[in-house]
């Protein structure tokens, strides 16, 4: 069951929120014990083989999680050797369903021989499920942990509105929620406002993330197939692919946001405008923030962190990039994707230092961050191709169609210039009136991209529209209400009902979230 799909808008959603709040007005026990089984069957729709690995994994994580936690006063050893324990045995079974294959296939590629596996099918959200479990286990170890009411734990895990692509959550952002029994008491401000942005990101989704996958997938497959992108479809490709992951994974977080709030629950912000950056860092804490968040306070920081001085500190940047980059799938092209921001991280570390000795603006003025802005943006652009080329020699090939190897295209009229045509067919310019790699037009593409850009580039975020109400946790991340706040007003709403509108008859064409894969 996906977020986009009649059978959860009009059926389980609905019934879910009606159970809820029936239950919660005699037993917020009840209640939190109908939202945990709901979000069972949300996960079992999908694929009810791995409800029982959930499970499992649910039932020995909170068991690890009780002993270290009543094992710090007097057994504070005991406790560690616990905490590494349960680490390796969650990070061996994702490794398993993971990475078996990817692991077998490239063994036999080094050694030339031929071990055989059955085909491991990734479970949806275990990187989720299984690093928001080893976030509690370290939390525990370290003293934050004060609940260990079991429901509320397999809620804490299994809340459908973040179980299958994040945000990746700590046990003490939702534990005091979960435990009150406001939470169980019809908000209808709440439900309202949740409703309103889980249709924002809806349209994000169905409208414009859909759209742009119609041009990005096309090209790269073609690609994969031996074509050679020349220059322009080459930069739509990559842009239009650019675009779809983000509206995508966006338009998740918002939908995430907005079907918690209808419970009364705040989710934390996983998705703040990240395109608007200007430098690498500052991408790396408004894109997927909470997956950021996790590699830093568990990855990054126990490696060292910056204490040991500045190579280690690069080092330490680079070993969290390239297992980010592994995490999110079992493919050398995403280590290449994580590897080449770990560079970007280094390089903008040393350019601030850079910058600092010599004494100059941190912020720079207009036509410097205007510059930084483009260079930042450029080079996340290329990291995107890898991260969706199927292959290394794909990649390159998209690549290099993006600094004209492959030859670009002109309209048909352009080879009336006689003199421009001479010039450009000399290196390498066509003048077919088509790109070849694109079914759909390119005045159409090219319409679909501005239009895409300028959402990013200048339209306020959901979580800015609706900063007024506070719809998530860490607002402070977000910049205050600009002219667009979201109003309960007659105006506001009958723009909310067009848009749902227009996105309820287009849901048909339904398709996955990319982050599912994850």
């Amino acid at each position: 069951m996906i977020f986009n799909s009649y059978v959860f808008i009009f059926a389980f959603l609905p019934f879910v929120i009606l159970g809820f709040y029936g239950l919660g007005r005699f037993s917020h026990h009840l209640a939190s014990l109908w939202l945990a089984a709901a979000s069972l069957f949300f996960y079992g729709w999908w694929d009810a083989r791995f409800v029982g690995l959930l499970l499992g994994s649910i039932a020995f994580n909170y068991s690890a999680g009780y002993m270290i936690g009543h094992s710090l006063a007097d057994k504070a050893r005991r406790a560690k050797l616990l905490l590494i324990c349960a680490i390796v045995i969650n990070l061996i079974l994702l490794g398993y369903f993971k990475y078996a294959n990817f692991f077998v296939e490239n063994l036999n590629a080094l050694t030339g021989s031929a071990i055989t596996m059955a085909k491991v099918f990734l479970p949806l959200g275990i990187s989720f499920f299984t690093f928001t479990q080893i976030a509690f286990l370290v939390d525990t170890y370290q003293g934050k942990v004060r609940e260990y009411n079991f429901v509320h734990y397999t809620l804490f895990v299994t809340y459908f509105p973040h179980l299958i692509a994040g945000p990746v959550l700590h046990h003490k952002e939702m534990m005091p929620q979960f435990g009150k029994r406001e939470t169980c008491r019809v908000n209808w401000d709440n439900i309202a406002i949740g409703l309103t942005i889980f249709i924002l990101g809806l349209a994000k989704k169905v409208l414009l993330a859909d759209s742009f996958g119609n041009y990005a997938t096309p090209i790269f497959n073609a690609v994969s197939a031996g074509g050679h992108p020349m220059l322009f479809e080459a930069w739509f490709g990559a842009l239009a692919y650019s675009l779809q992951l983000y509206f995508d994974f966006s338009g998740y977080s918002d939908m995430a946001i907005g079907l918690s709030l209808m419970f009364n629950v705040r989710l934390p912000i996983n998705f703040n405008s990240p395109y608007k950056s200007l430098s690498i860092i500052e991408f790396w804490r408004c894109w997927h923030m909470t997956l950021s968040r996790f590699l830093r306070d568990y990855l990054y920081i126990p490696l060292g962190g910056s204490r040991d001085g500045k190579v280690k500190r690069y080092v330490n940047l680079l070993i969290t990039m390239l297992l980010g980059g592994l995490w999110h799938g079992a493919g050398w092209t995403y280590v290449i994707w994580g590897g080449l921001h770990g560079v970007y991280l280094v390089i903008n570390h040393g350019w601030r230092g850079v910058k600092e000795r010599m004494g100059w603006r941190q912020e720079g003025g207009r036509l410097a961050q205007f510059g930084a802005g483009l260079l930042t943006f450029l080079a996340v652009v290329v990291g995107w191709v890898f991260f969706r080329a199927d292959n290394f020699s794909v990649a390159s090939e998209m690549l290099s169609g993006m600094v004209g190897l492959n030859g670009c295209s002109f309209a048909k009229q352009h080879g009336e210039l006689s003199a421009f045509w001479q010039v450009m067919q000399d290196v390498g310019a066509q003048f077919k009136g088509t790109l070849t790699l694109i079914t759909l037009g390119s005045n159409t593409i090219i319409k679909l991209l501005i239009v895409g850009l300028f959402i990013v580039f200048k339209v306020p975020n959901v979580q800015q529209i609706m900063a007024n109400y506070s719809p998530a946790l860490n607002m402070d991340a977000v910049k205050k209400p600009t002219r667009f706040a979201w109003q309960p007003s007659l105006t506001d709403a009958i723009f909310i009902v067009i848009i749902a509108y227009f996105v309820l008859i287009n849901l048909h064409k339904q398709s996955t979230f990319l982050y599912f894969q994850f």
